[in-house]
């Protein structure tokens, strides 16, 4: 996706005010801090960036537009499309001095679609949608059922049990389709439709407490519509980001009728899901068990918010319904990647492999113990988020007036960390397209470079207070996922060429990879 920048780059680079690419903070001539307005742009006009990324379907790469913008008008730049203004960063230095006045009440960029549709169909919004003192109230609660170190050692059995089923199918399919002797076949294959159901299983898992049965050879139509339902979502969202919802709404635009629609398809399977959770514990209440447990088992975090009584059972659907719908194509995703590097790096492979059986031998099947006794595989899953961040951006609205790159930002105005851009900076990362899960090893990171704080380099989850709620959920369901199949698999690729990727609201594969799974 590109922009009208070439000009700007001229005139601003002349005056010696843009940031070159080593990204060293310039002042003007006259030393002092430059104005907003410097800051150099892509293009002044939002309304015809908006009809040249229709035109060029520059949506589908913004990551690319946003790294080839950097490389033209240095490490800071302003972007104005349709009705959507932002000022983008990608120096770790810079992304530090954002975070420090982000204030007790961090805001990101509202996904106004989504709030639209809430609004419309006068639905409760989770803490995704909401700002202020409202969202630091309901986020601490949710924090204690997903995000606190307690929580997370109740449903790590859960998301386990969940992994070796996964693997336990796909032993069974490569022996009956893959080729080669008896015990050691091996099947080349698209994982990705398998991957979808597995995180939309672990999901349901440790959300309602249940599974739901993807795994059988006949998995039900609901769940599989369900999985389509949030690819739409996702797939309409970016370029309604940059119109009047309302407006659409009112003309009935097909693009936000798909939208509202794919949107409703996901509510009601919440809120089927939710009901089906609600007459459990209902009936486990009658039968005189403790609220939240069943016979000291674990019943998701759908029990434990609705025995603790302290959200409404509005907010609880709300904020189950998006856990959900933010729960399946961003880990499915990223493991299509790990699967994909881990393919093309049969060192790197071979290296997490053997950790990987150490750690498990001596866990006496423990998840935990084997987890934190495999640091490659949380190495692995930061090295795939590092090159393919599901999410684009971090953004945030500075509460007091800042300075970047030695320009003014007002306070109130949206920065965005571009993440895609920073994963594969030289400044920033040594060998940066390098695919090592190891440089993450060392508490200095080693692999790593720049001036600047030590932390800010790793941000596909988000940062402090408002980091993504489900994080502990995806970090695990991804290192199980991966653990399991390094116990059971080699895999290889047929290709090492890079994988061309697009952006719906998340970065992807344009293509599924093709994966050969052989067993070991």
């Amino acid at each position: 996706m590109r922009s009208m920048y070439i000009p700007v780059t001229v005139c601003v680079r002349a005056q010696g005010t843009c940031g070159s690419s080593t990204g060293v903070r310039k002042r003007g001539l006259d030393g002092q801090v430059r104005s907003f307005e410097e800051i150099p742009h892509t293009g002044r006009s939002g309304w015809v960036n908006l009809v040249k990324f229709w035109r060029e379907d520059r949506f589908r790469q913004l990551h690319k537009h946003m790294e080839r913008t950097f490389n033209a008008l240095g490490p800071i730049y302003r972007e104005h499309v349709g009705t959507h203004s932002s000022v983008n960063i990608m120096l770790p230095s810079d992304i530090a001095e954002l975070f420090r006045s982000e204030g007790l009440h961090p805001r990101r960029m509202t996904l106004q679609p989504w709030a639209t549709h809430r609004e419309t169909r006068q639905l409760s919004k989770g803490v995704f949608l909401k700002n202020g003192e409202e969202w630091r109230a309901d986020r601490l609660l949710l924090n204690k059922e997903v995000m606190m170190s307690a929580p997370v050692k109740r449903f790590l059995p859960l998301l386990d049990e969940v992994a070796m089923d996964f693997c336990q199918m796909l032993r069974a399919r490569v022996e009956r389709e893959g080729r080669g002797e008896e015990g050691k076949r091996s099947l080349t294959m698209d994982p990705s439709p398998d991957l979808f159901r597995f995180a939309l299983e672990a999901s349901c898992h440790v959300i309602y407490g249940e599974r739901i049965g993807l795994f059988s050879s006949s998995p039900s139509m609901e769940s599989q519509k369900f999985i389509w339902a949030v690819e739409r979502m996702l797939a309409t969202t970016p370029p309604l980001l940059y119109l009047p919802p309302r407006l659409l709404l009112r003309i009935g635009a097909p693009l936000w009728t798909q939208h509202a629609s794919a949107w409703d398809h996901i509510c009601s399977h919440a809120e089927a899901r939710i009901q089906k959770g609600c007459q459990r514990l209902s009936s486990s209440q009658a039968q005189g068990s403790e609220a939240g447990t069943a016979g000291g088992q674990y019943t998701g975090v759908l029990g434990q918010l609705m025995e603790k009584g302290q959200l409404s059972l509005d907010l609880i659907k709300a904020n189950i319904t998006e856990l959900m719908a933010g729960g399946v194509d961003t880990t499915a995703v990223p493991l299509q990647f790990a699967l994909f590097e881990l393919g093309r790096n049969p060192e790197v492979q071979e290296r997490v492999r053997q950790q990987v059986r150490m750690s498990w031998a001596q866990a006496g099947r423990d998840p935990q113990k084997a987890l934190q006794g495999a640091p490659l595989l949380k190495g692995l899953i930061k090295e795939i988020l590092r090159l393919y961040p599901v999410g684009t951006t971090v953004q945030r609205y500075p509460i007091k007036d800042i300075v970047l790159q030695n320009y003014h930002v007002p306070a109130g105005t949206m920065v965005q960390a571009c993440l895609y851009p920073l994963g594969r900076s030289a400044e920033v990362f040594e060998d940066p397209l390098r695919f090592d899960p190891g440089r993450w090893g060392s508490s200095r990171e080693e692999g790593q470079r720049g001036e600047g704080p030590g932390g800010f380099r790793s941000l596909a989850f988000g940062f402090g207070a408002r980091q993504c709620v489900g994080r502990r959920i995806a970090e695990n369901e991804m290192q199980l996922l991966l653990m399991h199949i390094l116990l059971s698999f080699h895999l290889s690729v047929s290709s090492s060429e890079d994988i061309k990727t697009t952006c719906t609201l998340i970065l992807q594969p344009e293509t599924p990879p093709r994966i050969t799974f052989r067993k070991l």
